[in-house]
């Protein structure tokens, strides 16, 4: 029985790399789009646009999720909420 809490404490552990990967991964994929549309079309666009205010949400989200499975979660919060700043 103790071989299958160990594996079921393992395979726990992954997941919450993963989601904490993927929470990564998002984040940086909203950034880079957002950098994009800068790029091709001028900050006044994205300013003018609802995509700021909506990619912010979503980062939170993003983050709630992460917290929801994750222990550590600071670096991750603290990065994202500096571009929900800027």
């Amino acid at each position: 029985m103790s071989e299958k809490l160990a594996l079921l404490k393992d395979i726990r552990n992954i997941l919450s790399d993963l989601v904490y990967v993927n929470g990564i991964i998002a984040t940086e994929c909203i950034r880079i789009t957002e950098n994009t549309a800068v790029l091709r079309h001028g900050e006044e666009f994205l300013k003018n646009s609802s995509c700021i205010q909506e990619h912010n949400l979503l980062n939170e989200r993003i983050v709630g999720i992460v917290k929801k499975y994750c222990d550590e979660t600071t670096c991750l919060e603290k990065h994202v909420l500096k571009h929900l700043e800027s």
